[in-house]
């Protein structure tokens, strides 16, 4: 008989649950039936040093000009980057007489006005999450060290927050919506003992209201049995629906109940998808892979305004990004980035995109031939856009990065496949690498 296959995150409208499964409502509140159902496999700190020292690296910068390639390794990518040191060194030296300059100016300005110069108001306008602010997600998801988090032992869930359904009461701005969520930390600190270990991602429901999605493990026992600390002696459910209600704090009896009610959940079966850097970036960025989704990434109209924007859609708490790197023979980072692309162009990843659609034109004749060879199309009708799917191009520049399950086990081969190609064209043309 075959056994059943494991859950895996599936990034796709479909849902890719079990219906077997037991469901969230009837996991216990300790979750100790499931730690033999979570395996993570998150590499350590020194496998990625291994995987660095893998490389054939150059010796250290004498100072010269030019840019020099340089391999990044972590927990779940890969990249090829070139730095040109020199010209790194004259920007951080413009930066730093910047810097001074300005700090040069505010003390002039105290000293004749007695205050510092008021600080300008933004009017930078934010009505989606940006593609820019998606890739840097991604990257620092796959970078960050989740040792802290995410192992052997522990049962991780995905923790939603929610607002009522008068939410512009108690979230006018975006700055109140982040003020609720640095106060949950602040209590879960004082209610359990430890500081809120997670990663946290900022959507938006089809009525405008915004919620949180946080990964995270949530603590076992009862809260600390503070006297008169809301919340003392509850369950981490119970705690943390009635310790966000509080601080969401909506002055209408009704819409306070209501929330007290529904606005919190804790998924464990989508924690337990949670088993490798990649497919926790993954799960924070599957919204924006479909347009099915695309509308939790779009600021409501009332947050449109300079001053009221969402402030950051993503971020972590106790966490940090552990990278290892080894600097490059430009001949190697040739091979690497080739390899590294069509590595990429074989697992068929594709993205959505705008593409141009032009419909209908008017023909013109051009004298003296007739008939439709003579005709030439001029003056479309009507060209809107579409969405489409089109392959990713990765590493097009000669440098870029991947997402991957294992950073340093990809590296590894990387550097086998590197010195066996060293090998093979030495043995090719004798005498012929200087860096064989």
């Amino acid at each position: 008989m075959n056994a059943p296959p494991s859950p895996g995150l599936v990034i796709c409208a479909t849902t890719g649950r079990d219906p077997g499964r037991t469901s969230t409502t009837e996991v216990p509140d300790d979750a100790s039936s499931l730690v033999d159902a979570y395996t993570p496999s998150f590499p350590a700190s020194h496998h990625l040093d291994e995987a660095a020292r893998a490389f054939n690296a150059l010796p250290p910068w004498d100072g010269h000009e030019g840019p020099r390639a340089r391999v990044i390794v972590s927990p779940g990518a890969v990249a090829i980057e070139r730095r040109d040191l020199a010209r790194r060194e004259r920007a951080a030296a413009r930066e730093q007489a910047r810097r001074l300059k300005v700090v040069q100016e505010m003390a002039a300005h105290l000293l004749k006005h007695g205050e510092l110069p008021a600080v300008p108001e933004s009017r930078r306008v934010v009505t989606r999450w940006s593609r820019r602010s998606r890739s840097r997600m991604t990257r620092a998801l796959c970078e960050l060290d989740y040792a802290p988090l995410l192992r052997p032992g522990v049962i991780p869930a995905m923790v939603t927050l929610t607002y009522p359904g008068d939410w512009l009461t108690v979230a006018p701005r975006g700055a109140a919506a982040k003020r609720h969520l640095w106060a949950l930390r602040r209590r879960f600190r004082r209610a359990w003992g430890t500081d809120l270990v997670c990663v946290w991602k900022q959507e938006f429901q089809r009525r405008g209201a915004p919620h949180f999605h946080l990964l995270m493990v949530p603590p076992q026992g009862i809260a600390h049995d503070r006297a008169g600390a809301v919340g003392s002696g509850l369950p981490w459910r119970r705690w943390l629906s009635v310790v966000w209600a509080d601080i969401v704090n909506h002055p209408d009896p009704e819409h306070y109940l209501a929330h007290l009610a529904a606005g919190t959940a804790t998924d464990y079966n989508e924690g337990l998808r949670a088993r490798d850097p990649k497919r926790v970036a993954v799960y924070f960025t599957k919204h924006g892979a479909f347009a099915a989704k695309e509308y939790q990434n779009v600021v409501p109209d009332e947050w449109q305004s300079p001053g009221d924007g969402p402030g950051r859609f993503w971020g972590y708490w106790g966490l940090h990004r552990t990278t290892r790197g080894a600097e490059l023979h430009p001949e190697d980072a040739i091979w690497a980035v080739r390899t590294m692309r069509r590595w990429a162009r074989a697992q068929g990843t594709t993205r959505e995109v705008s593409a141009p659609r032009t419909r209908g034109g008017r023909p013109l004749i051009v004298d003296p031939v007739l008939g439709l060879a003579g005709a030439q199309l001029v003056e479309s009708r009507h060209t809107g856009r579409r969405r489409v799917r089109r392959r990713a191009n990765r590493m097009h520049n000669g440098a870029g990065w991947l997402s991957v399950n294992d950073g340093p086990s990809f590296a590894g081969a990387l550097a086998r496949f590197l010195a066996t190609v060293r090998t093979w064209i030495a043995n090719l043309s004798p005498g012929g690498l200087a860096y064989a």
